[in-house]
């Protein structure tokens, strides 16, 4: 007699919930062997399990898929590469902000209109100040996770995430039994990864001890964390986790936010427990207070509080605008500020020339992170202030990101304070300053500044100038440290022994007695690269006249500009002997960039240079044959160019969402005013331009010290050409 259906029917249910959650065992501990180095089983244990699933799937081929940790060539570990581009389930909206209760009152008596006054409960949560992520689950299994991105795609931090202790890897039973038929869909849960202060105290204090620049703040520190390279380095940062939405609601059998909140604890999921559902505007405004008044008392960073509508078929009839749900708002609180006292306005030399003062004070913990520094732009702005040398200040963060001098506590202010006064020379090199008229800005022009020397070398070399390959700012480092190169005349002087034996800044880890290195000994750049590196200067040399203008770092000349008055003079002695009116005749030029080129050449130091790179051997002419020739009159009256280009060689990053304009625009209309706009953070970066959601690149700008502009600031130099 056969074995009855029903009961061969049970038997391969059992055999099937079995095999998955051998997979998941699998999945979990090859992790833990492969990527973090950290077995919890001995690798006989696993080999026991890997025997039970191959058993299993004998008996029962049709358990058999393409994700069963049997498939696998060689069984080791494999996952999706990180950092590849990840399309969410559904968009990740921006939230509206409120500044202030007026505003915040504004949307809440909108809703109240809407949805009928009496009618609304709300949500109120804590704004965490992390790192927004997306977590996907299929079959109750942690499936993938990504960043936030631009709301619509972002990258791949799968095997980071793994390693955060908070994250399930698979969801309760309780949770997916309350989706009962829906428990195989696919959800995707999102919130925010964050750094506790405690953990970034730590790990500050531990690159201190190493000789490593600190983190900026605990979200700069979790958003580096999270996108580490290598997941044994994230797994020992202590990230954590706050679960707050999902990209669809219907599979979970939920209601409204409160209940969601509760079937995310119970699935697994770390839920701040910070959260109450208010029923009145009055209730809303003491949440917010009380989370303003206890903010620095929570171990974890919070910016405000976040309002949701609790009722999902509510939020469903008030919808969406282009960007944000018109059924929730994020309230944000006002600057933290603190006093301390300015002791010194020093002035920084840009690679351009401006002379921009900055505020030099007591350090002070702001908003997360100790701060010392702030620009304070320009002398108007000091005197609009009227800061003193000496004077108790206020300083904040402007958008939680920028510090910023808000002003001075006048009844703190010591007798004898004096107002401050741009200085008439340059103080790294002596020359005297320029201030045009209309203009807010002091430049030293002399190419021969030594504040400028690093900035401008670098941006000779680079690709869109002189494109000499294997001289990058490490190098340049050195041969300025080794007194090799002051101006990019020196370059030329260089010989192969100059170059070989430099210092990397690398030393040996191991003994090698056939190099007779001991470990600890300086890496020297040696015979193989500093020959290449010869070669490309050499091979610098020919360069077009167009180029050379361009690398000169002329101000408003950028490389469309050089390439028109290359392509009009044709010499270099042809154009330092015109005069202002003929460069200005050049279509595309104009008056004010004529000034510029003109101001440029009547310096005795920026002469010499030229002559020192005749002397090397450099053309100084354009090249009109071949491709250059059909460029050149393709050009005609040269449409894309504009009157003046005031942020040439400056190069600019975007990040974040910008409110009055997408990044694509805002690019472009840097562009149109000289400046090169990439996708990736360098030390070559001038600015970059953060907008709410910025991640990785205002972490990796605040970690290289390259200046950071808000939105506002930005709006400022696409409509003056200045920076503020």
């Amino acid at each position: 007699m056969g074995v009855p259906p029903a009961v061969l029917d049970n038997e391969r249910a059992i055999a099937a919930e079995r095999a998955a959650e051998l997979n998941h065992l699998l999945e979990y501990h090859a992790y833990r062997y492969y990527i973090l180095d950290a077995p919890e089983i001995t690798d006989a244990a696993f080999d026991k399990l890997l025997v039970e699933l191959q058993d299993i799937e004998a008996r029962y081929p049709e358990l058999v898929t393409p994700q069963s940790y049997t498939q696998r060539v060689g069984g080791g570990f494999v996952d999706i590469e990180q950092f590849q581009p990840v399309t969410h389930m559904a968009r990740m909206y921006s939230m509206d902000d409120a500044m202030n209760l007026e505003e915040l009152d504004e949307w809440l008596e909108r809703t109240e209109t809407a949805l009928g006054a009496g009618q609304v409960a709300y949500t109120c949560e804590l704004k965490i100040d992390g790192l927004g992520v997306a977590i996907t689950y299929e079959n109750g299994a942690f499936v993938r996770a990504a960043t936030r991105g631009d709301g619509t795609t972002g990258e791949d931090v799968s095997l980071n995430v793994r390693t955060i202790r908070d994250v399930p890897m698979r969801l309760s039973a309780a949770a997916l039994a309350h989706m009962g038929a829906d428990a195989g869909v696919p959800i995707e849960v999102r919130g925010e990864v964050y750094m506790p202060k405690g953990s970034f105290v730590r790990l500050n204090e531990e690159a201190d001890a190493e000789g490593r620049d600190p983190f900026a703040n605990p979200r700069n520190a979790a958003a580096g964390s999270l996108r580490q390279k290598d997941p044994k380095v994230t797994a020992k940062r202590d990230l954590a986790t706050f679960l707050y939405a999902v990209a669809d609601t219907a599979p979970l059998h939920v209601g409204s936010q409160h209940e969601f909140l509760q079937w995310l604890g119970d699935a697994g999921f770390s839920v701040n427990p910070n959260v109450a559902r208010c029923t009145t505007p009055a209730e809303v405004h003491a949440f917010c207070a009380d989370a303003l008044a206890h903010r620095a008392d929570l171990d974890y960073d919070i910016d405000g509080v976040v309002v949701k509508v609790d009722s999902f078929a509510q939020q469903d009839e008030l919808g969406f605008t282009a960007r944000a749900p018109r059924w929730a708002i994020a309230f944000k609180f006002p600057p933290e500020e603190k006093q301390t006292v300015l002791r010194e306005i020093r002035i920084q030399v840009g690679r351009t020339g401006v002379l921009t003062p900055v505020a030099e004070f007591d350090p002070v913990t702001v908003s997360g992170s100790t701060i010392a520094r702030a620009t304070l732009h320009n002398e108007d702005e000091v005197h609009r202030k009227d800061v003193r040398v000496g004077d108790t200040i206020v300083v904040h963060k402007a958008g939680d990101v920028i510090p910023e001098v808000v002003g001075p506590v006048l009844d703190k202010r010591p007798e004898g304070a004096l107002p401050w006064q741009m200085p008439a020379t340059c103080p790294a090199c002596g020359s005297p300053v320029v201030h045009e008229e209309g203009e807010v800005a002091y430049r030293c022009v002399s190419i021969d500044c030594p504040a400028q020397v690093k900035e401008r070398l670098a941006h000779w070399v680079s690709r869109g100038c002189m494109d000499i390959d294997g001289v990058g700012d490490e190098l340049i480092d050195k041969l300025i440290e080794a007194g090799l190169v002051r101006d990019v005349a020196d370059f030329y002087q260089l010989s192969v022994d100059d170059l070989a034996g430099l210092d990397t800044g690398r030393t040996y880890l191991k003994d090698d007695k056939r190099r007779g290195v001991r470990a600890g000994d300086p890496i020297p750049v040696g015979m193989t690269i500093a020959q290449k590196v010869v070669d490309e200067l050499v091979k610098s040399k020919a360069q077009p006249l167009s180029r050379v203008l361009f690398a000169l770092g002329i101000r408003h000349v950028g490389k469309s500009v050089a390439e028109v008055i290359a392509r009009r003079f044709l010499t270099l002695d042809a154009l330092v002997v015109a005069n202002a009116d003929e460069i200005a005749a050049v279509d595309g030029v104009g008056p004010k960039i004529a000034a510029s080129v003109k101001q440029f050449f009547g310096v005795p130091e920026n002469l010499a240079v030229l002559e020192r790179l005749r002397v090397a051997g450099l053309t100084l002419e354009e090249d009109l044959s071949g491709e250059a020739a059909r460029a050149a009159e393709e050009m005609g009256v040269a449409e894309e160019l504009v009157a003046a280009q005031p942020l040439a060689g400056l190069t600019f990053v975007l990040t974040g969402t910008l409110e009055r304009r997408t990044r694509d625009e805002a690019g472009a209309a840097l562009k149109t005013l000289g400046a090169k706009v990439t996708g990736s953070v360098s030390k070559k970066t001038s600015y970059v331009v953060a907008g709410p959601g910025a991640g990785s690149k205002l972490a990796k700008a605040e970690g290289l010290g390259v200046s950071v502009l808000n939105e506002e600031q930005l709006e400022h130099v696409l409509a003056t050409g200045e920076i503020l």
